[in-house]
């Protein structure tokens, strides 16, 4: 077996594998909203059906899409979003529309020469069904996804079924309120780096704000989580994304995504992203050291490819001490600015306008400015009100859940 196709190979496995589901063996399991198949099935009977799906719009162990078409709901479509709707492709990859090999489904893509479904995409479909599964974070796509779908549904008179999720990082809403001069691809609308939303909650959100165009509103449908409050610890059962393929990874995500604004790799190009930072020219100052490479599936060209980086490995950081601060981490940017030798090259991300600048992911032009100054964590944390407590108030209106 060629090496390229073996990490090719171990890379899908790492989208697909099953994560240790949540369960407390009782009465009160967490099911999510496409699990509860006795809310939703006899409603979808004898309509076509489209949905919104990747390898997380599961019930149980099986694929939705799968399992529905089975038994019998005519199921007319699927739009598939980043890394496509069987998650084969990689960060940031275009996606052509294709047919699903195991279904024979039309598969239309909405990472590609599209970024919505369009009139004819909804033309032969009744009901919308949005079902992926989100982390939490408002650079992570997902939910620019939904503000798009949202918005087809709207201009064609289509209602949009939501079936919910729980959010792993629901506990956390935190970060400076994006600054709407900052917006682009991975932040677009006036929201924490940590939002504390699934996503039906985000979707009331979107409508009730007016956020879709000329404050159009889109009809609902949400399955809600059964059993489920905001400060539960979740597992995920399916990795959400190539590069989010741990839970670790998922729990520190709110806090290391930053680093993707730095000269430190951040755990792209190893099986461990978002749990280890570093870059060759700490070497000296830490001790622990990796050596990012190429992973198709994952991450073809990382920072730092083929280079021995030193850095600080946080695969065993005790996520309790973030659950009981409420926080993202910042200490971890502070001390690795500060033991940067090259103190001007750290934020030095030139190479890709938007998705590696920090003022993009940070949502704040003043963030950077602020680690430069040596600002403490809490003067930094300081600075984002009183945006962030007038966003937890208006986020209250439409929550789901406790």
């Amino acid at each position: 077996m060629k090496t390229g196709y073996l990490l090719l190979l171990l890379a899908c496995l790492s989208f697909t594998k099953p994560l240790q589901h949540n369960s407390d063996n009782g009465k009160n399991t967490i099911l999510t909203g496409a699990d509860q198949t006795e809310k939703y099935f006899e409603y979808l009977k004898n309509k076509r059906v489209a949905i919104l799906a990747n390898p997380t719009t599961i019930i149980g162990k099986k694929h939705w899409v799968d399992s529905m078409a089975k038994r019998g709901i005519n199921v007319v479509k699927v739009f598939g979003p980043e890394h496509g709707f069987r998650g084969n492709a990689s960060n940031g990859t275009v996606v052509k529309d294709e047919k699903d090999a195991a279904t024979g489904i039309k598969i239309v893509s909405l990472y590609g020469a599209k970024r919505k479904p369009s009139a004819e995409d909804l033309a032969d479909v009744d009901v919308m069904i949005f079902d992926i599964q989100d982390v939490g974070c408002r650079f992570y796509t997902y939910i620019n996804v939904l503000k798009e779908v949202m918005e087809s549904c709207a201009e064609n008179k289509k209602e949009l079924m939501i079936l919910d999720r729980p959010n792993p990082n629901g506990y956390l809403v935190d970060g400076p309120i994006l600054d709407m001069k900052l917006v682009s691809g991975i932040g677009r609308f006036p929201i924490p780096i940590a939002h504390g939303m699934t996503i039906a909650e985000f979707a009331q959100m979107i409508n009730g704000e007016g956020w879709l165009p000329n404050k159009m509103k889109c009809k609902l449908k949400i399955i809600k989580v059964a059993n489920y409050t905001h400060d539960m610890a979740y597992t995920l059962p399916v990795n959400p994304s190539p590069n989010l393929n741990t839970q670790q990874g998922i729990l520190l995500y709110p806090s290391t995504c930053l680093f993707e604004g730095t000269i430190l790799n951040h755990g792209r190009g190893t099986y461990f992203p978002f749990t280890i930072l570093g870059a060759p020219a700490l070497k000296g100052i830490y001790d622990f050291s990796f050596t990012p490479v190429s992973l198709p599936g994952m991450s073809e060209s990382p920072l730092h490819m083929n280079e021995l980086c030193y850095g600080i490995d946080l695969r065993n950081y005790d996520i309790e001490q973030l659950r009981k601060s409420k926080r993202i981490n910042l200490q971890w940017m502070l001390d690795l600015y500060k033991a940067y030798p090259f103190k001007d090259k750290f934020f030095d991300r030139s190479v890709s306008a938007q998705i590696g600048n920090i003022d993009f992911l940070s949502g704040d032009s003043e963030f950077k400015k602020q680690v430069i100054a040596g600002k403490t964590a809490q003067e930094i944390q300081a600075s984002w009100e009183p945006a962030l407590s007038k966003y937890k108030q208006m986020r209250k209106k439409y929550l789901l859940y406790p």
